[in-house]
């Protein structure tokens, strides 16, 4: 066996044993997003915790407190999230789409390029609430601009200038 081929064959023997050190940061400093899909959370509190890119699909989250979350890019569509709160936190690209929000606290959320399509809103408090650049259904807009008021406290951008009301 020639030099050449004893040095390609521990070279292979390393790459496949040994943790490359990018990889060993990236695990470190990104972990793998919580997943709560197909479950039910029904009263839980994760207030104030980090929930960036955590899945909640499809899940039973009435009366559950989100109140200053950092849930960017998580995904909640097909929910049931009746009289929650999501009071103060941040959904920025967060799917929301086809989730149940009767009764909601919104007050002073973030939801800049959030998707809510196909989502209900009866009863729910958007006091200073954030939908910058959100996906929403023309009857969702209409019916949120009839009771938007406030400006959010952490991107100063008034909730009835983010829905572009008139």
């Amino acid at each position: 066996m020639g030099f050449r081929q004893l040095a390609t064959g521990l070279l292979i023997l390393l790459t496949l044993f040994c943790p490359l050190p990018a990889w060993a940061q990236a695990t470190k400093y990104y972990p793998p997003p919580a997943s709560y899909s197909h479950s039910v959370q029904t009263g839980k509190d994760f207030s104030g915790q980090n929930l960036r890119s955590a899945e909640f699909a499809n899940s039973s989250l009435q009366r559950t407190n989100f109140s200053q979350v950092q849930a960017e890019g998580a995904i909640f569509s097909g929910s049931v999230m009746t009289e929650a709160s999501l009071s103060g936190g941040d959904f920025t690209n967060a799917m929301l789409d086809l989730t149940d929000f009767t009764g909601s606290d919104f007050r002073d959320a973030v939801f800049v390029e959030a998707i809510f399509l196909g989502s209900t809103f009866d009863r729910v408090d958007i006091t200073g609430a954030d939908f910058t650049d959100a996906l929403l259904d023309g009857a969702q807009v209409k019916q949120l601009c009839a009771i938007a008021t406030g400006v959010n406290s952490k991107t100063g951008v008034k909730t009835r200038d983010s829905l572009f009301c008139p």
